[in-house]
């Protein structure tokens, strides 16, 4: 009998789409940070997003998850209304 090729840590396809949502809005976040005028601010948002994201990379627990992206979800949201504000 073969042994599988399928490494042990190898993601369901749940995980697989939720990682690729979750890299999705992170990369949605750092184009949307590079509209902000300002360099100050911008590297101050976007150590802020990195940081966020690293610190919940081994997140396991599926609710927490859940709420996590509600987050950022909301974080972007407010972020892209601020900007289209200042550029009124």
């Amino acid at each position: 009998m073969g042994v599988s090729k399928i490494p042990t840590t190898a993601l369901t396809l749940r995980q697989f789409l939720q990682r690729q949502r979750i890299l999705g809005l992170y990369r949605s976040m750092l184009r949307t940070i590079r509209q902000v005028p300002d360099e100050a601010d911008r590297k101050y948002l976007r150590d802020w997003a990195r940081e966020e994201f690293r610190r919940n990379k081994e997140a396991t627990n599926q609710d927490a998850i859940r709420m996590m992206i509600t987050q950022a979800k909301n974080h972007l949201e407010e972020l892209r209304r601020s900007l289209a504000l200042a550029q009124s």
